[in-house]
């Protein structure tokens, strides 16, 4: 299958939500061991247990480990053997998001609107059937070799997927209060980030709620450019990055140098309690970036009163921004896996919709510290 975009017609009459989606379904990661990377997921991130596929279930080719917390599940694979597409795809990029999975109530009916919208196909409508009943998926590619699958299930009781059996270990350690998938940044070649806009627009019915330019995402050494589309409830916030031109290299490039391509660079958890869940990620080992100690001398001149604990956002490293809506906290982790490609961000809204605009100076300047160490910037 090509991997190659067709010219999207332009919209004129702005973006209609005609493919109404309830929300992520499952974000799958392409990962040289999976086994391994499931159980990091747990101890680190306090995902549980809940589903496997692979020898066991009949699978020959790869395994899939999935693992829950709340609202948002991972589906870990790796491949069983030499020459798979999975295998092939780790070789290139590393480990990586492949699939953004979304719930909708008809998949055939959301694939069948993207295709005549100009989608390239990757999967057409397939009934999936055990004795829990059946699911209905279809896909789309998006950025890179990015996928989107639609998943209809409301005629299924099983525990994920047919394929699947329940994944049940007796070592299953406690949540840290992740809720739910707020938004998941792709980043792009340069000049092709309004394509993808066109794309989310005319293909999938989505809107452009925020732009930012390289005047708002700069440092004295790089800058990018991003714009945020959502689905029409608001449930799916895609972001997406270009690299703009600077004296050194940016984020962006270094991503997609390492990544070979475009693909999804962090995915944006939800928590309602941040201070607590970044202090037991730390002590689980989690790294994260840091911004000088200098932030916080002037935060609350820069956001108003805030609820939390100032000298508790220092020590931990959260930041905080305020639009006209409320303010949000947020913070970064390092890299997760061996390339300098994806990372998790830890949100938490009381109130605000934006993205944390008055924190990219100093996360960037945190981000090029640690390009500087690796000798990328």
């Amino acid at each position: 299958m090509s991997l190659t975009t067709p010219k999207l017609e332009k919209l004129h009459e702005g973006a209609k939500d005609f493919m109404p989606i309830n929300g992520t379904d499952y974000i799958e990661l392409y990962v040289s061991n999976s086994k391994q990377a499931a159980h990091y997921y747990k101890s680190a991130f306090g995902f549980k247990s809940l589903a496997y596929a692979g020898l066991e279930t009949g699978n020959k080719e790869y395994e899939s480990y999935v693992v829950v917390q709340d609202k948002i599940r991972l589906v870990l694979t790796s491949p069983l053997r030499s020459g798979t597409e999975v295998g092939k795809h780790i070789d290139k990029h590393g480990d990586g998001v492949k699939v953004t999975a979304l719930w909708v109530d008809d998949a055939t009916y959301a694939y069948n609107e993207a295709m005549k919208r100009g989608a390239t196909s990757f999967m057409e409508p397939v009934v999936e059937k055990d004795d829990q009943g059946q699911v209905v998926r279809s896909g789309i590619y998006s950025y890179g070799e990015v996928v989107h699958i639609f998943v209809e299930r409301k005629d299924y009781n099983g525990v994920f997927l047919p394929g699947f059996k329940a994944w049940n270990t007796s070592y299953n350690p406690e949540p840290i209060g992740l809720k739910f998938v707020d938004h998941m940044v792709g980043n792009v070649e340069l000049g092709r980030m309004n394509y993808w806009v066109d794309f989310y627009e005319k293909v999938m019915g989505f809107t452009q709620i925020m732009s930012f330019d390289d005047k708002d995402i700069s440092t004295e050494y790089t800058a990018l450019m991003s714009k945020v589309m959502s689905n029409g409830n608001g449930r799916i916030k895609f972001p997406i990055n270009e690299p703009a031109p600077g004296l050194k290299k940016s984020q962006v490039d270094e991503y997609l140098d390492f990544y070979e391509g475009e693909g999804v660079q962090h995915i944006a958890v939800a928590t309602d309690n941040i201070i607590q869940t970044v202090t037991e990620l730390q002590n689980r080992g989690v790294e994260f970036l840091k911004v000088p100690t200098t932030y916080y001398d002037v935060l609350e001149e820069r956001v108003g009163k805030i609820d939390e604990d100032i000298d508790s956002l220092r020590e931990l490293g959260i930041l905080v921004d305020r639009d006209d809506e409320g303010y949000l906290l947020q913070i970064f982790t390092k890299t997760v896996q061996a390339r300098p490609t994806m990372f998790f961000e830890i949100i938490q809204r009381k109130g605000a919709t934006s993205f944390g605009k008055g924190n990219f100076k100093a996360l960037f300047e945190a981000i090029e510290r640690e390009q500087e160490l690796r000798g990328t910037l």
